[in-house]
């Protein structure tokens, strides 16, 4: 099968714009504004930067994106995650050297990614880590702006104690910011009850409630307060490369939680001209905007399911709908930047508890269905969420990933088994349970399911039956790995030295040729002996009956004689 293509996508395959891509293109740039300054906020960056971030990247990732309605920009779990990477790493967010330097890794390591393939190492982020891990984003977007929304910072070492610090002292919080922020949040779900402004429900919010603020003369931060907005286009940021060697593991972390965030969109976002989109394309593409981005004042970024679903919701149906969202948004800061300086914080505060919120109850089902999966994988999910709340993100996605292969292994340790195969007598077989003893002076047949990992080997041994003299067991191995692990073989060898020392034999069925080149440079072969290796044919259960013929032989020649 053809494999998607890594390169970008040529001026015939950019498609022409629609009507419907402009108007998208403008209601996702609106939207940029108060998400992108709110994402930036509540990490702590400059809100300038969460506007740039919207701008140069969206463009070059939407040209380049495999997914051509994919919008790569700044989202929540990025900007706490590059916060947390800069701070850990001693370094200041606020340098925008520092930041440059940070998108630039994120970047390369984005396109590394991409240009090795490596888009299947997502596979192995289960599904309960990675809602643990976005539970936990979201609760750490709410509690991050907190501040914002009351004008009380909370107290306390990790996310869920800030979050208790905060309810207990509600009678600190400040009544003008409170009411302000409980405003926004009502005019969000007066805006978001009307259909058609249901994708501009957040900046109808951020306008009302901004203005309402201006006529009343309420005493509340403004964005001016804490950064100036210039009415100007990104400027070239140069990297500050004396801080690259503290930051490439925190390059890897954000790459990861851009990467894995970006690889839900292909699903849930078909592309319009009915092409496959490629997620090794899209790493190419994020990488790309990373690159370019950081040299032209953005924060890290990646691919936003968030404003991936406005563009599409507002009639996107081409890669341009992007383009001419970054486009837009440029035009805007260009001519509408003084106004944005007076936007109330509390304002921002509550937008993004908003969009704090909605993340959190958009994964209720989520929760609900790992819950009932199993109690593994929502050990896994809970572990991962209070990771993300009480570790630094780059050490919880690292603590994800490594949740997630221990609990593939418990998983695959738990499904290996052995199924006794006993023929019909017209040609079909029938599955029975494994006998506790080999019957002597017969051949039993076992069929192998699993993967061969080491975890799930004591399984098979202890559901091995007891040898016995002139017993041959025929092993299928049908559906073994190419590469199985050494202790596969080693315990091959035990089990064939059991039998042998019964007075029986071990015979291998079904064995795939790269099994069976494994089996002779390893000594496994020369170790059964020979004809004990029956490879693998065509039809399913051929390999089989030579096998068990191969057995009857044995257990007539080694009959004793009167």
């Amino acid at each position: 099968m053809r494999r998607p293509s890594l390169r970008a996508p040529s001026l015939r395959a950019l498609g022409r714009p629609t009507p419907g891509d402009v108007t998208a293109g403008l209601v996702t740039g609106l939207f940029s504004i108060p998400e992108g300054m709110a994402y930036a906020s509540i990490a702590g960056f400059n809100p300038v930067a969460g506007l740039f971030s919207g701008v140069v990247p969206v463009i070059v990732g939407s040209l380049a994106a495999r997914t051509v309605l994919m919008v790569t920009t700044l989202t929540s779990a990025i900007a706490l995650t590059a916060q947390s990477v800069l701070s850990d790493a001693g370094l200041d967010p606020a340098d925008t050297g520092n930041v440059a330097v940070l998108g630039l890794l994120s970047g390369a390591v984005m396109l590394l990614m991409g240009v090795l393939r490596l888009g299947v190492i997502l596979s192995f982020v289960s599904n309960a880590v990675m809602v643990g891990f976005s539970t936990g984003i979201a609760l750490q977007i709410v509690v991050g702006v907190l501040k914002d929304a009351t004008a009380y910072r909370p107290r306390g070492h990790n996310k869920l104690a800030q979050l208790a610090d905060w309810l207990l002292h509600a009678g600190s919080w400040q009544p003008a910011a409170t009411l302000v922020a409980a405003a926004t949040v009502a005019a969000w779900a007066l805006a978001h009850a009307v259909k058609r402004l249901r994708t501009v429900a957040l900046l109808v919010a951020m306008v009302t409630v901004s203005a309402g603020v201006a006529a009343l003369g309420a005493d509340v931060e403004l964005v001016s307060d804490i950064a100036d907005i210039p009415a100007a286009l990104p400027h070239f940021t140069a990297p500050d490369w004396s801080a690259a060697p503290h930051l490439l593991g925190g390059a890897l972390s954000i790459a990861l939680v851009a990467l894995a965030q970006a690889a839900g969109i292909s699903p849930s976002v078909p592309n319009p001209d009915g092409t496959k989109p490629g997620v090794n394309g899209d790493f190419t593409a994020q990488g790309l905007a990373n690159a370019t981005g950081a040299l032209f004042q953005s924060l890290p970024v990646g691919g936003s399911l968030s404003r991936t679903g406005v563009a599409v919701s507002a009639g996107a149906r081409t890669r341009w709908a992007g383009v001419f969202s970054g486009v837009w948004l440029a035009l805007i800061v260009l001519t509408l930047a003084p106004l944005a300086e007076h936007i109330p914080m509390p304002v921002i505060g509550g937008l993004v508890i908003v969009v704090g919120a909605e993340l959190i109850v958009g994964k209720i089902p989520d929760i609900r269905l790992v819950l009932r999966t199993s109690a593994l994988s929502a050990t896994a999910m809970a572990v991962t969420f209070l990771g993300t709340t009480q570790l630094p993100l780059q050490q919880a996605i690292i603590l994800g990933a490594v949740l997630s292969l221990l609990l593939y292994c418990a998983q695959a340790a738990r499904q290996a088994s052995l199924l006794r195969l006993t023929p019909t007598g017209d040609g079909r077989w029938r599955t029975a349970a494994v006998p506790d003893r080999l019957p002597p002076g017969e051949v039993t047949v076992l069929d192998y399911a699993g993967v061969s990992l080491f975890a799930e080997l004591p399984a098979i041994e202890r559901a091995w039956p007891e040898p016995a003299p002139r017993a041959v067991l025929v092993l299928v191995l049908r559906h073994l790995p190419d590469v199985p692990s050494s202790a596969m073989i080693k315990l091959l060898e035990r089990l064939a030295d059991d039998l042998h020392r019964a007075g029986g034999r071990l015979l291998l069925a079904g064995v795939q040729p790269p099994l069976v080149r494994i089996a002779e440079a390893t000594g496994l072969a020369r170790h059964l002996g020979l004809g004990a290796i029956v490879p693998a044919d065509d039809t399913v259960f051929t390999a089989v009956e030579t096998a068990v013929r191969t057995g009857r032989e044995w257990i007539d020649a080694t009959r004793p004689t009167a």
